[in-house]
C-alpha cells in the first residue's frame, strides 16, 4: 500500500478562490476591500518567511494587508497599546500576531495577547470569547490550522461522521480546537499526549489520525492502522545530516537538499507511514497552505459581520 498524498496547495488554491468572489463583492458594498492587521515583533527568519506568505496570498487574493513591526526590544505593553490601537480601527477587520514573540515579553506574553484582540477581529481565533464559541459549535473565526483540515477532509472525500479519530497533542493553538471541531462533526475523538500510557496502541484505532505535537518522524507504522487518514501537522526543521539519513534513508533525495540548504523541514509523520495510512499530508505543501487560505477566509467572515453583511 502506498498513501494518497492530500495536496494542501491544491486544496487551498481552492479555498482562496471560493473566497474571491465574497472579496469582490464586500469590497463593491464597502467601498473598501477587507483588511487584515498583521504585527510582526523583531526579526525572526521562520517569521519573516510565514508573514511574507501571508501578505502575498492576502494581497493577492484581494485584501489589503497592513504590516505593522515593532522591533525585539519592544515592551508587551506596546505591543499591547498597537493591538488596542488595531482594535479600535475602523478600517482594520482581522488582526494577526505572528508568533513567536520575544521571550524578553515574558511567558505569558501570548496569552496576553490573545485576550486582548478584539473577539470580532481575532481571525486566528484564540482570544477566551472565541474558544468559549468554538467549544459551544458557534464559531465563526474559529482556528485556521484545524478548521483548514477540516476543509482538507471533506474536499478530499474523507468521511469525518461517525470515524474515530486521534489527537496526539493538546495545544491551544491545534489539539484542543481539532478535537472540538472534529467532536462537532460527529466523530469519536480521543487526545493524546506525552502522558498517554501506550500512545501507538491508541493511535492505531483512529480512522483519522492528527500528529501535532512538534517531533521530527514521531509518528512511525506502529502508530497507524492500515488504511487510516493521518494528518501531519508538524513543520520540524531537522539540521543534522545522520538524523536526515535516519529519517529518510540513505539514499533519499532529501539528502541533496540537506546539503543544498543546510538543513531540512519534515513534519511529525515519519517517512515510512507511506506504507501503511491510506491517506497522508506531506511536509512541506500539506497542511501549511491551508492555514493561510483559512485566515483570508476568516478576515473576510469578520469583515462582512463587522459591515452587518454577514
Amino acid at each position: 500500500m502506498t498513501a494518497r498524498l492530500l495536496d494542501g496547495n491544491l486544496i487551498a488554491r481552492q479555498i482562496r478562490e471560493s473566497v474571491a468572489p465574497g472579496v469582490a463583492s464586500f469590497t463593491a458594498q464597502a467601498g473598501r476591500p477587507p483588511c487584515l492587521g498583521i504585527v510582526l515583533v523583531g526579526e525572526d527568519p521562520a517569521s519573516e518567511i510565514y508573514v511574507r506568505n501571508k501578505v502575498k496570498a492576502g494581497t493577492e487574493s484581494g485584501l489589503r494587508v497592513d504590516l505593522r513591526r515593532l522591533p525585539a526590544s519592544s515592551s508587551i505593553e506596546a505591543l499591547l497599546r498597537l493591538v488596542e490601537e488595531l482594535n479600535r480601527s475602523e478600517t482594520h477587520d482581522g488582526i494577526l500576531v505572528q508568533a513567536p514573540l520575544p521571550a524578553t515579553m515574558g511567558k505569558s506574553a501570548a496569552q496576553s495577547v490573545f485576550d486582548a484582540i478584539s473577539p470580532a477581529k481575532d481571525v486566528d481565533g484564540f482570544n477566551p470569547q472565541s474558544v468559549g464559541l468554538l467549544v459551544q459549535g458557534r464559531a465563526t473565526l474559529a482556528p485556521c490550522t484545524p478548521s483548514g483540515i477540516i476543509e482538507m477532509l471533506d474536499r478530499s472525500g474523507i468521511e469525518i461522521r461517525g470515524s474515530r479519530a486521534v489527537v496526539i497533542g493538546r495545544s491551544e493553538i491545534v489539539g484542543k480546537p481539532m478535537a472540538m471541531l472534529l467532536v462537532q462533526r460527529d466523530a469519536t475523538v480521543t487526545i493524546c499526549h506525552s502522558k498517554t500510557p501506550d500512545l501507538p496502541a491508541v493511535a492505531r484505532e483512529a480512522d483519522i489520525l492528527v500528529a501535532a505535537l512538534g517531533r521530527a518522524g514521531y509518528v512511525t507504522p506502529d502508530f497507524v492502522k492500515p488504511g487510516a487518514t493521518v494528518i501531519d501537522v508538524g513543520i520540524n526543521r531537522v539540521t543534522e545530516e545522520e538524523a536526515v539519513r535516519r529519517l529518510f534513508g540513505r539514499d533519499s533525495p532529501r539528502l541533496a537538499d540537506f546539503a543544498k540548504r543546510g538543513s531540512i523541514v519534515t513534519g511529525d509523520v515519519h517517512p515510512a507511514v507511506a506504507s501503511v495510512a491510506g491517506a497522508l499530508t506531506p511536509v512541506p505543501g500539506g497542511v501549511g497552505p491551508l492555514t493561510i487560505a483559512m485566515l483570508l477566509k476568516n478576515t473576510l467572515s469578520a469583515a462582512r459581520a463587522r459591515a452587518g453583511l454577514a
